[in-house]
């Protein structure tokens, strides 16, 4: 049996996009050429909340993309990309400033197969990647633009990231082992 501890309520992860969602407007100087890339699952709705937040800042809508990056993972064995649906990406990449949403950053493995999975569509201006969560233990040389927040795991401990859209609720847990087990 594992224990969880809740490190991020639902107010927590909307301070935390708030804040995100001024830094992603100062670092751009506004919204010219900005789009969103949600990677799937949970970073599809973080990446439309974001693009909402900026709307009401700025009353410029930002066109938001979804990726599915399982054909890209190197970790997963072999797959070609027909056998995965087609990513949701409304806009040309090309010329953009391309945010990158994703829920947890651990490994980087995510992050780079969402890379060659973007520039497999275009060429943008420049990637940026925002997460909610940043738990460390990077296996590749990738770094968070945007964070929401740090929370240091070891290897044996879990994050869960809970979203409105597809949990019915906000919130990010961590999760740790039963130490009788």
């Amino acid at each position: 049996m594992a224990t969880t501890n809740t490190v991020m309520d639902s107010a927590a992860i909307s301070r935390s996009l708030n804040r995100i969602a001024h830094e992603i407007l100062e670092r751009n100087k506004g919204t010219e050429h900005l789009a969103f890339i949600g990677i799937r699952s949970r970073g599809i709705p973080l990446a439309q909340r974001l693009a909402k937040k900026i709307e009401q800042i700025e009353g410029q809508a930002i066109p938001v993309g979804e990726l599915d990056i399982t054909s890209y993972r190197d970790d997963l064995g072999k797959f070609t990309h027909a056998e995965f649906p087609e990513n949701k990406l409304p806009f040309d990449v090309t010329g953009k400033k391309i945010i990158l949403v994703d829920d947890v950053l651990f490994t980087g493995r995510t992050i780079r197969a969402a890379l060659d999975a973007v520039i497999d569509h275009g060429r943008p201006e420049n990637i940026q990647l925002a997460v909610l969560i940043d738990r460390g233990h990077r296996e590749l040389p990738i770094k968070a633009d945007y964070i929401g927040k740090n929370i240091p795991t070891s290897h044996l401990e879990g994050i869960r990231v809970c979203v409105t859209e597809i949990d019915e609720m906000d919130e990010v847990v961590i999760i740790r082992p039963d130490e009788t087990e």
